[in-house]
C-alpha cells in the first residue's frame, strides 16, 4: 500500500537525545533501547486506522505524537524503521458500506485517501511500510495456521445457518502464562471492555472467554480469502498487528504506539499471539499510549456525532499549522478537550512564532551561536518523554524575553520548530 509523501525534514546542527517515554506495560519511564553505536537502530510501529469515516482529532493526536517521537529519534541519529497497518477488512468497515450502500472496498479506498491528504498536511512522517490487513492475508493467515499447528489455537465450529459450517479459530490463552503483562488489566477491567471493544466474550465454545478470535470463517455476504490449512476467511482483529508488525519488524522491536483505548484488547491481544508465535518476551519492548481527546467536556466520538474533523477543518480554512500546535499543546499521556479557547490559543502562537522567526532568521546565521540555547531547551524537553508542551512553553519564554537571535542556539526558530515539532511556520 503506498503512504503519503514525505515533507521535507530539515537538518539540526549537532544532535538530540534518544527520548525516554512512559512505558504502558511497567508503568514506568523507560529510556528506549535502539542498540550501540553511532547508528542505533529504532522499530516503530503504530496501529492504523479501520477506514470508515475520516481522521479526528484523537487519531490525530496519536499520529502527530508518534511523529514527534519518530523526529526526535531521528534527530538522535537512529535509523528509523517504522510501520504502520491499515485495518481495510474489519465489522466496522463492512457495517458502515452497508448502511452506506456502497462497496467496502470503495468505502476504504476513499477514507485511506483521506487519510492521507489529512497526515501530509499536518506534515506527519510517512512509515517506510503502509501496510493494509487485505493484501497481508497470506501473511496473517500464516501465523495463525503456526499457531494451529502448535497446540496454541483450537478451532470453534461454525453452526450451518450462520455460516458454511466451517471453523473458526481463536488462540488458547490459558496457554500463555504472559496473558495480562501488556495492559496490567485486572480481570474486572478487562470485563468491563472485552465485549464493547469487539471481545465475545460469551461465544460458545471457548475455553476462556477473553481468548481472540484469530481467523473468522466465511459467512454469507462477507467477504473472504483462502489460505492453505484455513477454512475460507478473514482474520481476526488483533493477528493482523501481530503477524505485520513482527514480519516488517522483527519479532522483537522497540515501541508499539497507540490511543489508550487499545491498551486493552487490541494491544495485550498483539503481544500475546507474538508470545506464542516466537516465544516469551516477543514483541514490543516499549507500548507508549496517547490519552483520549474530547471535545467541550464531552467524550469525542463517532455514535455521539461531535468528532472534530482534520479534513473538515481544512476545508474551512484551518492552517494544518495551527492544528499541529493545538496538538502539541497538550501532552501524550494527559486527556484533554478541543475547545474554541485552545484553537484560538493556538491561533495567537502562530503568529507569535512566525512573527519571531521573521524577525530573527537572517541574524541567526551571522552569529557565532552558542551550543545550548533553545534548540538544546527543546531537544531537552522532547527526550523527556515527549514534554510538547514543555518544549511550547521553551519557545514562549525565549519569545516573552525579547526574541533575542543568540538566545537560540545554532538554528533559527522556524528550523527548530520544522524539525523537531512538525511545525512549518
Amino acid at each position: 500500500m503506498i503512504a503519503w509523501p514525505a515533507p521535507a525534514l530539515t537538518q539540526l546542527p549537532g544532535r538530540g537525545e534518544i527520548p525516554t517515554v512512559h512505558d504502558t506495560a511497567t508503568d514506568s519511564l523507560r529510556r528506549l533501547d535502539v542498540g550501540p553505536g553511532e547508528n542505533p537502530k529504532a522499530g516503530v510501529y503504530v496501529c492504523g486506522i479501520t477506514p470508515y469515516d475520516a481522521t479526528h482529532m484523537g487519531h490525530a493526536a496519536t499520529y502527530v505524537t508518534v511523529d514527534v517521537l519518530n523526529r526526535a529519534l531521528l534527530d538522535a541519529g537512529a535509523q528509523l524503521a517504522f510501520v504502520q497497518n491499515v485495518t481495510d477488512v474489519d465489522d466496522p468497515l463492512l457495517e458502515r458500506a452497508k448502511r452506506d450502500e456502497i462497496d467496502w472496498r470503495e468505502l476504504a479506498e476513499r477514507e485511506i485517501q483521506l487519510f492521507r491528504d489529512d497526515m501530509t498536511a499536518l506534515s506527519v512522517l510517512p512509515p517506510d511500510h503502509l501496510v493494509g490487513v487485505v493484501e497481508s492475508i497470506d501473511l496473517i493467515g500464516r501465523d495463525v495456521v503456526k499457531l494451529l499447528e502448535s497446540g496454541a489455537a483450537y478451532r470453534i465450529g461454525v453452526a450451518e445457518a450462520d455460516g458454511q459450517g466451517a471453523d473458526d479459530v481463536y488462540l488458547d490463552l490459558s496457554q500463555q502464562p504472559e496473558f495480562g503483562r501488556t495492559s496490567g488489566f485486572d480481570e474486572a477491567q478487562m470485563d468491563a471492555v472485552f465485549a464493547d471493544r469487539g471481545g465475545d466474550p460469551a461465544r460458545e465454545g471457548k475455553r476462556t472467554r477473553f481468548d481472540p478470535l484469530l481467523w473468522r470463517a466465511e459467512r454469507e455476504g462477507e467477504p473472504s480469502w483462502d489460505v492453505a490449512g484455513l477454512p475460507a476467511g478473514r482474520p481476526g482483529w488483533h493477528i493482523e498487528c501481530s503477524a505485520i508488525a513482527t514480519a516488517y519488524l522483527g519479532p522483537r522491536f522497540t515501541v508499539q504506539c497507540g490511543g489508550t483505548d487499545l491498551i486493552f484488547p487490541h494491544h495485550e491481544m498483539s503481544a500475546v499471539q507474538a508470545d506464542a508465535l516466537y516465544g516469551e518476551g516477543a514483541f514490543a519492548q516499549v507500548y507508549l499510549h496517547q490519552a483520549m481527546v474530547g471535545l467541550e467536556g464531552e467524550k469525542m466520538s463517532k455514535s455521539k456525532g461531535n468528532l472534530v474533523l482534520v479534513s473538515r477543518l481544512r476545508q474551512q480554512g484551518e492552517d494544518p499549522a495551527l492544528i499541529r500546535l493545538v496538538l502539541l499543546a497538550h501532552h501524550y499521556r494527559t486527556p484533554w478537550d478541543w475547545t474554541g479557547d485552545g484553537v484560538e490559543e493556538g491561533r495567537r502562537r502562530l503568529a507569535r512564532w512566525r512573527s519571531a522567526d521573521a524577525q530573527t532568521r537572517e541574524v541567526v546565521g551571522g552569529l557565532d551561536a552558542p551550543s545550548a540555547g533553545l534548540l538544546a531547551d527543546v531537544r531537552t524537553r522532547l527526550a523527556d518523554d515527549l514534554d510538547t508542551p514543555g518544549a511550547l512553553a521553551a519557545i514562549d519564554a525565549w519569545i516573552e524575553a525579547g526574541a533575542d537571535p543568540a538566545g537560540l542556539g545554532e538554528a533559527p526558530l522556524g528550523d527548530i520548530v520544522d524539525a523537531l515539532l512538525g511545525v512549518r511556520l
